[in-house]
């Protein structure tokens, strides 16, 4: 289904926050909102524009934009926090800016001053940023074939076919990785309104079901040259543009996981029964169930500790990106990935363990948090980030650029 005039994408003037502490405020005045029809949302893949008009109008979009360009600039902790905040409410609107902040970060380290100056001002203004990243069909992920050659009239031409376009349904522009003839990779800020761009909203998948991760087609789309800037060169120091990234992947995963826990609870303490051999009148009484309970909030509660610890690492590479720098803070929110996975999926899987066949009902839609969790933790393997830290810490080996790690 194409959906190349979706309402709701003419931004209006964003409020500006300004601070971290205000970030977090607002992060969790919107959560209570976006609670109340997630589950609908989520079964009847009803896109929710309302909501986002409402979270990009808020500010929080915008909380990445450095101080001296008029934005809050703040931590990559409070960035975490307000992404788990979110994303405990609604997986899908969780995950939908990821890319947002990426676009912001590669800009960040590696976009001119004028392109800081225009795309900062469209972000602090409510404008949203999805993306044309990733595609199906190349031999790894990191892999490009959409083309980006020069036009002989001024500028450059993009041809090629993207898949899991998280946001890029719901933004004003999609930021599209590309290769040039020169084999350099290099990222184009693409309006989405531009002629050539097709979005199709033909994201399937059984989790995140509202992240409108589908296809963009670009089809000889003109874009200029000031709007093109390097994604990635090998030969450029290690930089802080991943681990930005993958920062906010877990903390959509630890905020999704929140969710599936505070949903068990509410589940045992009001409808699940105690099983015959406990010998207690309520199922919140059963030992063996308070003991997983306890398991489940000590699993939680570490993976929301080292997403904060990979936060102030992040921030100390974001001050002085030194290689060594760089290279800590990759291998932290690694550590935090890991757990993060982990302790999502188990949340998402021992609701129902927990709180029993009830639990199953189709009303209810309680899969959706394992859903979300089994979806997103897909993003790129946890097994070469534990080799990412087992190397690092016993070979003293920095993580490999070429991964997601």
């Amino acid at each position: 289904m194409s959906h190349d005039n979706v309402s709701s994408l003419a931004p209006r003037r964003a409020a500006i926050i300004e601070t971290d502490a205000q970030a977090l405020e607002t992060a969790r005045a919107l959560a209570a909102d976006f609670v109340r029809e997630a589950s609908q949302r989520d079964r009847e893949r009803r896109l929710p524009l309302p909501e986002l008009e409402r979270y990009s109008q808020s500010g929080l979009w915008g909380i990445t934009v450095p101080r001296e360009h008029g934005g809050a600039g703040v931590s990559r902790a409070t960035l975490a926090e307000v992404t788990a905040i979110i994303s405990r409410a609604d997986g899908s609107l969780g995950q939908i800016p990821q890319n947002h902040y990426y676009a912001l970060e590669v800009l960040r380290v590696n976009g001119s001053a004028d392109q800081q100056r225009r795309f900062y001002a469209r972000a602090l203004a409510g404008e949203r940023f999805g993306n044309a990243l990733a595609e199906i069909g190349t031999r790894t992920a990191a892999e490009r074939r959409t083309r980006l050659t020069v036009d002989p009239q001024g500028g450059w031409r993009i041809d090629g076919s993207k898949f899991y376009c998280t946001g890029a349904l719901y933004a004003q522009w999609v930021p599209t990785a590309t290769v040039g003839e020169d084999g350099i990779q290099r990222l184009a800020f693409v309006r989405r309104d531009s002629p050539g761009v097709e979005i199709i909203d033909d994201w399937s998948g059984f989790g995140q079901r509202v992240t409108g991760s589908g296809t963009v087609l670009f089809k000889n789309v003109a874009v200029p040259d000031e709007n093109v800037m390097v994604l990635t060169d090998p030969a450029a120091p290690a930089n802080t543009i991943k681990p930005l990234a993958q920062i906010i992947h877990a903390a959509i995963d630890l905020g999704i996981g929140q969710a599936a826990l505070a949903d068990a609870v509410d589940f045992v303490r009001e409808r699940s029964r105690p099983w015959v051999d406990a010998g207690v009148e309520r199922a919140s009484d059963d030992p063996l169930t308070i003991g997983e309970f306890g398991r489940l909030f000590i699993r939680l509660d570490a993976a929301r500790a080292l997403v904060a610890r990979a936060g102030r690492i992040l921030d100390a590479a974001t001050a002085d990106a030194s290689p060594q720098n760089v290279a800590a803070a990759a291998i932290a929110v690694a550590e935090a990935r890991v757990l993060t996975t982990e302790a999502s999926l188990a949340a998402g899987s021992k609701l129902f363990e927990l709180a029993g066949t009830q639990s199953t009902l189709d009303p209810l839609n309680l899969d959706r948090h394992w859903r979300n969790a089994r979806t997103h933790t897909l993003h790129d393997p946890v097994r070469w980030k534990l080799h990412a830290v087992g190397n690092y810490y016993l070979n003293d080996a920095a993580p490999a650029r070429a991964g997601t790690t």
